[in-house]
């Protein structure tokens, strides 16, 4: 099991609209994320940081990544939640949410 945990802004205009859309999530995305073998996802959020923390049951994060990406149900939220968010200064290129290292652990 692996352990993500990634960050970026919320656009304080959207804030309101972020958290309507994640208040009833669909479905379909539940499902595809659960699929691909995410589980114990949440979002946090902190002035207009939002932090998100998956755990990863699967053997490749980036292969889970495409199949997630190729559903159309996902495109279809990201489209709706995308432009509530910002990605962080300095972020990688090409990164949206950037992932944070793991510094410390307690099981």
């Amino acid at each position: 099991m692996q352990r993500i945990a990634s960050v970026i802004h919320l656009r304080p205009e959207m804030k309101a609209t972020y958290l309507e859309l994640h208040h009833n999530p669909p479905l379909e995305v539940l499902e595809i994320l659960k699929r691909a073998g995410v589980q114990n996802y949440s979002i946090f959020l902190h002035g207009d940081l939002l932090f998100s923390y998956l755990e990863f049951t699967g053997d490749d994060w980036n292969a889970a990544q495409l199949e997630i990406a190729a559903d159309p149900a996902t495109g279809a939220w990201w489209r709706r939640t995308d432009p509530c968010q910002r990605p962080l200064e300095g972020a990688p290129e090409g990164a949206w949410w950037t992932q944070m290292p793991s510094v410390f652990f307690l099981e």
